[in-house]
């Protein structure tokens, strides 16, 4: 990614280990007329920077789901899902809306084929529901969501990511006391994203968290073509997973609660034609529909760093 990056540009600064003063001088220095932060409020990230407004514009980006709070950024790139524009008043910066969502996809991303149940640490048979998303993200409510469908499906696993021994423990003792065997529950170790996403093609169904949904691990779902239900947020981050649905033309794995999202799941669980047409759907639609046309989206983000720039030349 890094060297397609590269390629893609005129020039090209390394500023790793760099003070937040010496970034911002060579921002100025270079004529930056957009500086767009990707990392907001996250590890790693150099606030500091857009502090000394070294750019006419300065965006808030991708990396961070939210506001940053800060008087010095302008804009935040978002979409008509995530953040509507009836929540301005919760945002410092101006909402601008990309069409259809905001999230860039890669449609050259690699789609291996699928290793065998057994290679990835499945069961032979039963259904299949997973999760990859980040254990943090994870709650009791939604938990205890997960365990009832289990309970409610016979021979059916949960396939979720270890992120570490003592999480995969906590949560085998919990499902233990919610009367699932330790076993339905398998996780995944962490893998290149190849291999991950070959290994992703054999899950049934994608089950989102909430509040804070799966980001790219729901847009990697759905390249892989696996269906995913969630439960539609207040905030930006737990409305991520609806705008993915949404521009891949799913909207009917969209639900309001998390009553209505336990339902839908356990529906799509017994319906086994049900979830085939979905899948076929997004066989079908993947490349034809917004959310995997890059050069779609190239263009209307594009567009949408015009319209900042003419607005900060017209003055507004």
């Amino acid at each position: 990614m890094r060297a397609r990056v590269k390629k893609s540009f005129d020039r090209f600064h390394v500023m790793a280990g760099q003070s937040p003063a010496a970034i911002a001088e060579l921002i100025a220095e270079e004529g930056v007329d957009i500086a767009v932060d990707l990392k907001g409020l996250t590890d790693g990230a150099s606030i500091e920077v857009f502090a000394s407004r070294p750019a006419p514009v300065q965006v808030n980006y991708l990396g961070y789901p939210g506001t940053m709070g800060a008087e010095f950024m302008d804009y935040i790139l978002a979409d008509a899902v995530v953040a509507p524009l009836s929540q301005q008043a919760f945002y410092v910066e101006k909402i601008l809306h990309l069409p259809v969502c905001y999230q860039p996809n890669d449609s050259r991303a690699p789609l291996p084929p699928a290793p065998s149940r057994g290679q990835a640490g499945l069961p032979a048979q039963g259904f299949v529901f997973c999760c990859f998303n980040n254990n943090w993200k994870l709650n009791p409510s939604m938990f205890y969501i997960w365990m009832r469908l289990l309970m409610a499906v016979p021979g059916s696993v949960l396939w979720l990511i270890e992120d570490n021994k003592e999480a995969a423990a906590n949560l085998r003792g919990h499902a233990a006391a919610r009367g699932v065997e330790e076993s339905r529950l398998v996780f995944a170790p962490r893998l290149s994203l190849e291999l991950h996403l070959a290994r992703q093609r054999l899950a049934d169904l994608f089950l989102d968290t909430s509040p804070y949904n799966a980001h790219t691990t729901a847009s990697d779902a759905l390249w892989t073509g696996v269906p995913l239900v969630t439960a539609t947020g207040a905030g930006f981050a737990g409305r991520v997973a609806a705008s993915l649905l949404t521009a891949i033309g799913l909207p009917e794995l969209i639900t309001e609660n998390l009553g209505d999202y336990e339902k839908l799941a356990l529906a799509l669980a017994r319906h086994p034609a049900r979830l085939a047409g979905l899948k076929q759907k997004l066989e079908e639609d993947r490349l034809t529909t917004a959310l995997f046309d890059t050069d779609r989206f190239t263009r209307n983000l594009e567009a949408a760093y015009e319209k900042m720039r003419e607005a900060f030349l017209a003055g507004g």
